[in-house]
């Protein structure tokens, strides 16, 4: 059982990465882009909220396998480590990703200063993505260094 949850979380883990990659790897090209090209190309994610599905299956099934994986030194310290992060990623999300998705309408009206509900829509964006990398590693750093 703990074979299977421990793939399973890093399976749905790699997923989540997925889009916060995907998101971080186009900041560069979009922060700069002016009010109406970057109105238009934010519509390129809808349908992306589903995403957030696998985020939270990331984190059940990573704390699971935390808490089976109690007493087992390193492993448990990285399988916890990796949990946090997902965690702090959602915390990040609701923090500043979502708040600015609701004030945009998820990016369909553009409000005054809608150029700071970018870059924290961007930004956090950015940080989710790092946070879920390190997730990541920690789950295969579980692996590799837990083993007895």
């Amino acid at each position: 059982m703990t074979k299977a949850l421990r793939l399973l979380a890093i399976l749905l883990t790699a997923i989540a990465m997925i889009a916060g990659w995907a998101h971080l790897l186009a900041l560069p090209n979009k922060i700069g882009l002016d009010r109406d090209d970057y109105l238009i190309v934010q519509q390129i994610y809808r349908g992306w909220a589903l995403l957030g599905i696998v985020v939270i299956c990331a984190l059940l099934a990573t704390a699971a396998l935390a808490v089976l994986q109690r007493g087992s030194g390193a492993a448990f310290y990285f399988t916890l480590g990796a949990t946090l992060c997902i965690a702090l990623n959602l915390v990040v999300f609701f923090s500043f990703t979502f708040p600015a998705n609701q004030a945009t309408q998820n990016w369909t009206v553009l409000p005054q200063g809608w150029e700071a509900l970018r870059r924290r829509w961007e930004y956090s964006h950015a940080a989710g993505a790092i946070l879920t990398f390190i997730a990541l590693a920690m789950l295969a750093s579980s692996l590799i260094f837990g083993r007895r």
